[in-house]
């Protein structure tokens, strides 16, 4: 066999080998199946939408679209759920394993109640560890929403707008400042909620909570955030 033989024969297996490795990659990756917990409250579950329209799903199913093979997400939250409420929840769900990625949205029914700003931080501080855990020990892989503002919808009317707005701003501080300072994403949505809140195609019969078309305002760079971080 002549030397250009050869050299022509090795090259052509190597590239064989390439392409079967390059294959078997491509395989691999379409084999992951990344996982997400969701926590949070009735913004999380999606109080009165079908559980398609929720923002856990929708983000899911931008991620899809997007060529990341997602689970379904497990979502801890009930409407109504303070801070708490939701740390209960989660030691009763005694969840196990972790998530390639994980969602916290929660503080506004602790707004709701009353409860000091002083309180959520050390609660809310405790959630976003447990978070943290929960993604792996990987606080890049946590994403932090902001508390939408209920107070501009119909639902609040008669109520001390005003007030309900400086509060939500007053919780907002505190869960952007401990969310950077653990290093997480922050998402902030209430601006959004703010401008929806009044508009009764963004809000479901109760006047109060959102529709799907307003979660996909949410889901949108949500799932763009996600992408990077995993990719």
């Amino acid at each position: 066999m002549s030397y250009g033989v050869y050299i022509k024969l090795s090259l052509l297996c190597c590239c064989l080998l390439f392409g079967k490795a390059q294959s078997l990659s491509a395989q691999e990756n379409k084999e992951h199946m990344y996982t997400y917990l969701a926590l949070g409250d009735s913004y999380t579950i999606g109080e009165q939408v079908p559980s398609e329209q929720n923002f856990p799903h929708q983000t899911v199913e931008l991620l899809r679209e997007q060529g990341l093979e997602v689970a379904a997400p497990k979502i801890i939250a009930v409407t109504g759920w303070t801070t708490d409420e939701l740390a209960t929840a989660i030691e009763r769900e005694n969840v196990t394993g972790v998530f390639s990625f994980v969602t916290l949205l929660i503080g506004v029914n602790n707004q709701y109640r009353g409860r000091s700003v002083e309180n959520f931080r050390k609660e809310f501080t405790e959630l976003l560890e447990d978070a943290i855990d929960f993604a792996q020990g990987k606080p890049e892989h946590v994403f932090v929403l902001s508390i939408p503002d209920w107070g501009v919808t119909p639902f609040a009317e008669g109520r001390d707008r005003p007030k309900i707005a400086e509060e939500i701003d007053a919780y907002n501080a505190a869960k952007e400042e401990i969310t950077k300072e653990f290093k997480c994403h922050w998402l902030p949505i209430t601006e959004s909620t703010r401008m929806h809140g009044v508009d009764e195609n963004y809000l479901v019969e109760d006047k109060l909570h959102y529709s799907g078309k307003e979660y996909a305002l949410w889901s949108a760079p949500l799932a763009n955030m996600i992408k990077v971080v995993l990719l």
